[in-house]
């Protein structure tokens, strides 16, 4: 591959993502278009195919995928200092502004009834809506997948907590291993490898942390009490457990932070509001989430452990899984347990969509229109999300 002969460096890497970092906006499923523009058709780093199927990979692992795909690309282009520089020239830039953000409704003080908050809640409600149909038409196209969708739906609605998230999850991927066989057939294709070489022992080592952090940090939690450590097993858990990244990370989040008492109800919709505003990926709300605690390490330290312990299970996935990659790609059984993982997702989606995203953002008919608005912007007339959700707060400040 050209990119195993001509190898980049860092600071070329750290330059392309830093301007994708700054102007990719739209969610994960833009971010995957402006990377294969930028790296396929462009730049001619990755063939097409190659990079169709680490797509593939990256919507595999739990984390975010559009995040993934950059740190693997990064990693081939100029290795482990290129993989850091992707990351953090991708991330920092919407991390910075949701960061300003949380100190500007710190200053606000209680802003539960201000126009512009009731503008941003009603546009998350359109926003998290156009992704539910998105995902469903794409991953649940039948029946069978329907019903998996509809369970884990089910299931997270009436129980409400991160474990059963996760209980939902893995359902789906027994569900659609044992169910899915004609699905998965029909699914089925080739791909070509990832030119990256990854050494095995730092392969298992990625995999051992990954897995040894997600169990001892929470031990470390209830043995030392220290709000630093609490932190970040919150964000740890949930960029470990979400599979689909996106909006599939909102119900982790909220039962990590506000059912924990850790940052206000209104204050995690405004943020996630804010998210929608800028480019780069959504799972730097985690920014603003550590940045918005009540308690413990806040400001500046607390979105930094934040940020990077959400972002942290993806790097490890990545350099953890590379190496064996071709095996799982090609295994008809890894399809289909995936598609009933994929089709679990969309139904917790859906839960979220109804709680908390509805029924905070819709509560009068004047919500309830911006919303409705803000849906019929985005699905019908393609406006971008960061532009529908600048357009509601302004709405809400001089309208609500």
């Amino acid at each position: 591959m050209t990119a195993r002969r001509h190898p980049g460096t860092i600071a070329e890497v750290f330059g392309v993502f830093l301007r994708l970092g700054l102007t990719s906006f739209g969610g994960p499923v833009a971010h995957l278009g402006y990377f294969r523009d930028t790296f396929v058709e462009r730049r001619k780093w990755l063939e097409d195919r190659v990079y169709a199927d680490l797509v593939a990979l990256c919507q595999f692992l739990p984390g975010p995928a559009s995040s993934q795909v950059g740190m693997a690309i990064g990693l081939q282009r100029a290795g482990l200092g290129g993989m850091l520089a992707a990351w953090f020239a991708f991330t920092m830039p919407s991390a910075i502004v949701l960061v300003a953000f949380a100190y500007g409704v710190a200053a606000l003080g209680d802003a539960a009834g201000s126009g512009w908050l009731a503008g941003l809640k009603a546009a998350a409600v359109a926003v998290v809506a156009q992704a539910v149909l998105g995902m469903a038409k794409s991953l649940t196209p039948d029946a069978k997948r329907a019903t998996i969708a509809g369970l884990a739906m089910i299931v997270v609605l009436l129980v409400p907590n991160a474990a059963v998230q996760v209980a939902a999850i893995v359902l789906g991927g027994l569900l659609g291993f044992f169910w899915l066989r004609r699905e998965a057939s029909e699914d089925a294709g080739e791909g070509g490898s990832f030119p990256v070489q990854v050494p095995r022992g730092l392969a298992i080592g990625a995999l051992v942390a990954f897995v040894a952090l997600l169990l001892l940090l929470p031990v470390a939690v209830a043995v030392t009490g220290d709000p630093g450590l609490r932190l970040a097993d919150v964000f740890y858990r949930a960029g470990s457990l979400v599979f689909g990244g996106g909006h599939v990370v909102l119900p982790l989040l909220e039962s990590g932070t506000v059912q924990t008492g850790l940052v206000g109800h209104d204050a995690f919709l405004a943020g996630y509001g804010a998210a929608q505003a800028v480019p780069g990926p959504l799972f730097t709300f985690a920014a603003f989430l550590g940045a918005s605690t009540t308690t413990g390490p806040t400001g500046i330290a607390g979105a930094t452990i934040a940020l990077v312990a959400m972002f942290l299970p993806a790097g490890l996935l990545v350099l953890g899984v590379l190496p064996f990659w071709d095996r799982l790609r090609r295994s008809h059984r890894t399809r289909r347990a995936l598609m009933g993982v994929n089709a679990a997702v969309v139904g917790i989606l859906g839960a979220a969509l109804y709680n908390p995203v509805f029924l905070q953002g819709v509560t009068s008919p004047a919500t309830l229109a911006v919303a409705v608005a803000a849906f019929v912007a985005l699905t019908q007339w393609k406006v971008p999300a960061w532009a529908v959700v600048i357009v509601a707060g302004l709405l809400g400040f001089f309208l609500l």
